[in-house]
This record gives C-alpha cells, sequence and structure tokens, in this order.
C-alpha cells in the first residue's frame, strides 16, 4: 500500500495524455507573454494593496517595505521554481500535476487540497472586500443598501453581541434589522455573491472573454496606480512631509514579521498562471517570462505604494483601516482622489476573483482526469471549450460562503495553504534531472554546498538567544517556539543534505524561506489547517486511491 500512496505519473505519459485530450476537446491556446503577465499583475494586484497593505504598515511603518522585498524574494525563487516545471511540465494543474511528477500521488493529493485554500477559500476574502468598497461606492452616489444585505451573517451577530454587552443601543444595527424568518435573522453579503456570480459566468464563458476582461482591468488598475504615485509622491516632497518616514523602522523587524500574512497575501496569485498552461501558445517559453515579468512589476508596485501611504500620512494612522489608499487621500483633503481609488479597487478585485476563478477549475480538471475527482470535473464544456462543471462548482463553494461568514482566520488559511504547496514545488526541482540547454527553460545550476549550510549558521547565530531559550524549555514553551525550533531542525537537515547532495541554491533558498514564512504565521490557523488536511487525506484514502487511474493501471 505504502508503494502506491506514492506511484508517480510519467512527464511524457502526461503531455502524451494532454494532447490527446486537446485533439478531441481542443481548449484554445490563445494565451501570450503579455496575456500571462497581465493574468499575474491581475491575481496580485487585488486586495493586498487596497486593504491588507494598511495592517501591515501599521505594524512595521515605513520598513514593511523591506518584508514586500523579502516576500519578493521568495516568491521569485518559487516563481523560478514553477516556471522550470511549467516548462517541462506544460499540463493544467500547477503545483499539483508538478507534485503527481516528482513526489507522487498522495503528495500530490494533498497538494490539490491544499490549494483550494489557496484559490476557493482566498477568493472568500476577494469577494467580501470587494463588497465594502462596492458598498462604500454605492453610499457615495446616495445608493444605501440595507444593512442587513451588505454584511455576513457572523460578522453581524459578533458585532450584535459585543455591542449589547457594552450596554449600548443595537437597535440600528444590522443584525437587529434585518428580516426574522422562522427564528433566523437573515443577514447575507448580496454584493459579495453577485460578484462572485458574475466572474464565475465570465470564467464559464471561455479562456478568450476572461482574457480581454483581465487585460482591461489591469490597464486600468496600472493607470490609477501609477496616477496614485505621481501625486502622492508630489504632495510628500512639495509638502516636506518626509518626517512620516522617519522613524522608518518604529518596531524593529519584529513589527515588520507581523506583517508575514497580510503582505504575503498580497503577493499570492502569481502561481496561478501555471494553471493556464494548456491554453498557452508556447507554455514553454512564455509561461516563465510571463510569472516573471508579473513578480517584479508587482513588487515595484507594492513598494511605491507602501513609501506613498506610509509618507503621505505617519505610519501609526492606519490601525483598523480598511481601505488604506482611500484613506490617506480623505486625510489630506483630496477626497475625489480618494473615490477614484475606490473605483479603481473594485475592479481590482475583480480582476483577482477571476483570474483564481480560472484556476481552481483547471486544477480540479486534472485531478480529475487522474481518476482522484469524479469524471464530471475533468469534462470540457464543447461549446465554450473550458472546464463547465468544475468553473460552476467552483463558483457555489466560493459564492455561498461569501454571503454568510466573515475573512477572520481566511488571510492566513491562504497564506499556508499557498506557501505550502511553494515548498513542495521548490523541493520537486530539486528532484528532477538536468536537461539539454535547448529542452527549454531551466534553472541556473549554482551549487549549494558552502552557502546553504553558511545561510542556516548565521541564521541560527543571528536566533541564537530564542533557540537556546527554546531548548531549554522544551515541551513548556508555547506552539510558536516549538514551530521555531521545528523550523530550525528543518534547516539544519536542509544545510546537511545539501553538503552531502550538492543541492541547487535557487530552490534550496525557496524551500527554507517558504518554510521560515510559515512558521510566522498564527498558530490557530494552523490547527484549522491541519484540520482541513486531514479532512482531505481521509477523502483520498476512501475514494481516490481506488479511483486513481494509476491504480487501474497497475490493476
Amino acid at each position: 500500500m505504502g508503494g502506491n500512496l506514492f506511484r508517480k505519473k510519467d512527464i511524457h505519459s502526461l503531455q502524451a495524455g494532454v494532447d490527446a485530450a486537446h485533439a478531441c476537446e481542443g481548449m484554445k491556446r490563445v494565451l501570450r507573454v503579455r496575456d500571462l503577465t497581465f493574468m499575474g499583475v491581475a491575481a496580485v494586484i487585488g486586495a493586498g494593496i487596497f486593504s491588507t497593505i494598511g495592517t501591515a504598515a501599521y505594524n512595521g511603518g515605513p520598513g514593511v517595505i523591506f518584508l514586500f522585498i523579502i516576500t519578493a524574494v521568495t516568491c521569485g525563487f518559487t516563481a523560478l521554481c514553477y516556471a522550470e516545471f511549467a516548462s517541462r511540465v506544460p499540463v493544467a494543474g500547477s503545483a499539483y500535476t508538478y507534485s503527481y511528477v516528482t513526489f507522487g500521488e498522495l503528495v500530490a493529493w494533498i497538494i490539490g487540497w491544499a490549494l483550494i485554500l489557496e484559490y476557493s477559500i482566498g477568493n472568500i476574502v476577494v469577494a467580501i472586500s470587494w463588497s465594502a468598497y462596492c458598498n462604500n461606492l454605492l453610499e457615495a452616489v446616495h445608493i444605501h443598501l440595507p444593512g442587513w444585505l451588505t454584511i455576513g451573517y457572523q460578522t453581524a451577530k459578533a458585532t450584535y453581541d459585543e455591542t449589547l454587552l457594552q450596554g449600548k443601543d443595537v437597535s440600528q444595527l444590522a443584525y437587529a434589522q434585518a428580516p426574522v424568518i422562522g427564528g433566523f435573522h437573515f443577514v447575507v453579503n448580496l454584493p459579495a455573491f453577485l460578484i462572485v456570480a458574475f466572474v464565475t459566468f465570465l470564467a464559464y464563458l471561455g479562456i478568450s472573454e476572461s482574457k480581454k476582461s483581465a487585460n482591461l482591468m489591469v490597464g486600468l488598475k496600472l493607470v490609477v496606480l501609477a496616477f496614485i504615485a505621481v501625486v502622492g509622491l508630489w504632495v510628500i516632497f512639495s509638502e516636506d512631509k518626509m518626517d512620516n518616514w522617519s522613524p522608518f523602522l518604529p518596531n524593529g523587524m519584529t513589527g515588520v514579521l507581523k506583517g508575514v500574512s497580510s503582505v504575503f497575501f498580497a503577493y499570492i496569485g502569481f502561481d496561478a498562471i501555471s494553471t493556464t498552461a494548456e491554453e498557452c501558445a508556447n507554455p514553454k517559453r512564455d509561461l516563465p517570462r510571463g510569472m516573471i515579468y508579473s513578480l517584479i512589476i508587482c513588487t515595484v508596485i507594492y513598494v511605491i505604494t507602501t513609501l506613498v501611504i506610509t509618507g503621505l500620512v505617519n505610519y501609526s494612522s492606519f490601525q483598523g483601516v480598511a481601505d488604506p489608499l482611500a484613506f490617506v487621500f480623505d486625510q489630506i483633503n483630496m477626497p475625489k482622489i480618494g473615490f477614484i481609488i475606490s473605483v479603481s479597487a473594485v475592479v481590482a478585485s475583480t480582476s483577482v476573483l477571476l483570474v483564481f476563478q480560472i484556476g481552481q477549475p483547471r486544477i480540479w480538471m486534472s485531478m480529475s482526469r487522474d481518476g482522484l475527482l469524479p469524471k464530471r470535473f475533468g469534462k470540457i464544456n464543447p461549446k465554450r471549450l473550458t472546464p463547465g462543471f468544475a468553473t460552476i462548482v467552483t463558483g457555489l463553494l466560493v459564492g455561498i460562503p461569501s454571503l454568510f461568514i466573515d475573512d477572520l482566520l481566511m488571510t492566513d488559511l491562504t497564506s499556508i495553504g499557498t506557501l505550502f504547496a511553494f515548498v513542495l514545488v521548490c523541493g520537486g526541482v530539486l528532484l528532477l534531472p538536468r536537461l539539454p540547454k535547448e529542452s527549454g527553460f531551466q534553472l541556473p545550476y549554482i551549487n549549494g554546498k558552502w552557502i546553504i549550510p553558511l545561510v542556516v549558521l548565521v541564521f541560527l547565530l543571528a536566533f541564537r538567544e530564542r533557540l537556546f531559550l527554546g531548548m531549554a524549555h522544551l515541551g513548556t514553551q508555547n506552539l510558536e517556539e516549538m514551530l521555531f525550533l521545528l523550523f530550525s531542525l528543518m534547516s539544519i537537515l536542509a544545510a546537511g543534505l545539501t553538503f552531502w547532495k550538492n543541492f541547487s541554491l535557487i530552490p534550496t533558498l525557496g524551500v527554507l524561506c517558504c518554510l521560515y514564512l510559515m512558521i510566522e504565521i498564527p498558530v490557530n490557523s494552523w490547527v484549522v489547517f491541519f484540520g482541513w488536511m486531514m479532512l482531505g487525506l481521509a477523502i483520498y484514502l476512501l475514494y481516490g486511491r481506488r479511483k486513481s487511474l494509476l491504480n487501474k493501471q497497475e490493476n
């Protein structure tokens, strides 16, 4: 049984199967470098820059740009690994397919299950953020929706209970004003559901229609962000607001690292490009370029935007601010620019939803082809040439929860699921054999034999007090410190293996950086994540292992 759990797919047979599917069903190969780059920007420049960037700035001050750079470097290592896999295995499925080739079926299933956190559950956060911005826009033009139609049930109920405990008036709250049906207060986030339904319909229509919509929205976003940067920097230097950049690190690197979840969530999405491999005109050439170009563009945008907002307004003003870009221009008496930003935030969030709603069905399509999910998930709509059933299910999986729940844990869960996938993609590249240069994109081989052990040694020396304290109180410290000790042990093991096996530098650094970012995410999110993984493992053992195509071939 153990061997069956880790059976692997052969790259050549995998590509042959895709070619045969194309001959019968013919998904359109219409995406080129510019389209892929724009899709990457569409996925990354969204809720992060218009909402979570404020929380990160409050914790880290202007110096949070270092966290954006660190995260960009980490994502850069991962993007290069994704690029090599995408060049060698130009098949839909992203990290799921790559893991199937290198680690085997069980790990591939776990990654596919984790990617549901990244795409589907992450989109719930984006939909809720979209709803908040949309409602603000409607209020600005004097259109007032009832409060019980613009908020999730959990959030409304929690606000009601807290206000009631404080002895304050609750009559104007959404929960109190909501109609009661069978003793149940009918509170739903209707705008969030409607935008998910619209984006799902657009993704269902076809990749050409989705591509044109994404390109249009990205163009608008880039124009608005460039305008914000020019106006913001002009105000900072003309009105001598540079004092807001001092102190640059008000809470040190500890404060900067508090924003790991927020900042990493802002970068999630560039890997979604790899799910469109079967719709690329030249995936071996275009996919690597699209991922790397989009990552560079987004990093420059994030750094400049962070410097602008922390220059216009002191970092301490961002506590609890959900719309930081609009907020700073309101603070400097430029509300019209704030309105423009709100419009662009709605567009930006829509583009993120679109890219993720495109990505998730294609992962399920790949899993269905392998027998790990029912066949309907892999069926291509003959008219639209998209995985129609999987697209509709994705829409329901995102749309229905967005009606009721809030996003308290969703950001952290999405970050954990993504980082977990990144670790396995980087690790998988280490197992790939070297090919001739003309075979497609390959990472430049840099021997990490001496560099990785040196990097790990410097890290351990820098955190020696925390390490010694954790070891001295082993078994009694909190879970955060247990995670740190576990990471330290794994980094030492990685250094030893690199010295022994002469592992390549870039993917090894990718593994270590992603693992470190994972341990900085709150522990309560880890508990939910492990529960989610156990549920996925149970589904695989009860269904996927028996229905697997490889299992049928073996028998």
